[in-house]
């Protein structure tokens, strides 16, 4: 069974970039644009990754971040993926619980070989 990734972000371009990129991998990818709604979209989905954005509609991706590392039960990985690639962002994800940052622009390369490695 494939693996499913939740990408939870704003940009259509970014979300099509990425798609592209875990689907040629064999990958499942589901996607949420709302802030609000993502954590309906973890609990219908059951990803094994969620690829959050911080700066999202309706909610902000670390308040995501902690109520999927509150929830009981299987949590799944979790890579914070934003332009907002400063320290203090960096330390706020690693405080909360993140699995991974990486900041935008990413290279195709190495988005493709930490999702890879998250899910291995």
């Amino acid at each position: 069974m494939a693996k499913r990734v939740l990408i939870i972000e704003d940009e259509p371009n970014i979300i099509e970039s990425l798609r592209f990129l875990l689907e040629r991998e064999g990958l499942e990818v589901e996607e949420q644009s709302d802030g609000a709604k993502a954590m309906d979209s973890v609990s219908r989905l059951s990803p094994d990754l969620v690829i959050l954005d911080v700066m999202l509609p309706n909610r902000s991706g670390f308040d995501i971040l902690q109520d999927l590392n509150a929830q009981p039960g299987h949590r799944p990985k979790v890579m914070v993926l934003t332009a907002k690639g400063q320290a203090k962002d960096r330390d706020t994800a690693e405080a909360i619980g993140v699995d991974h940052f990486m900041t935008k622009p990413f290279s195709n390369n190495e988005i493709v070989a930490t999702i890879l490695g998250l899910l291995a």
